[in-house]
């Protein structure tokens, strides 16, 4: 399985804490192991398919099977607002 990380969301991962992006992390490697009961819902035009929700952090992905492309990593008021992937 591999992930790919957009350049916005590696930026929004360098100005968390250490504690918080370990646990983004976490919630995104479980996501590639398919885990079970993850908060996950299908998404329409966002520009990603999914979104994984950790805490008030939003995750917004594509699956393609064996790739997951991290889109975007934000804020539940910020992440959802247009422009830019």
């Amino acid at each position: 399985m591999t992930i790919n990380y957009s350049k916005q969301a590696v930026k929004f991962l360098r100005k968390q804490t250490l504690e918080t992006k370990e646990q983004i992390i976490q919630k995104i490697e479980k996501l590639a192991a398919r885990e079970p009961n993850l908060d996950i819902k299908t998404l329409t035009d966002m520009g990603a398919d999914f979104r994984l929700r950790y805490g008030k952090i939003r995750i917004l992905f594509d699956d393609y099977g064996n790739v997951i492309d991290i889109i975007k990593i934000g804020y539940r008021g910020n992440v959802y607002k247009k422009g830019g992937r």
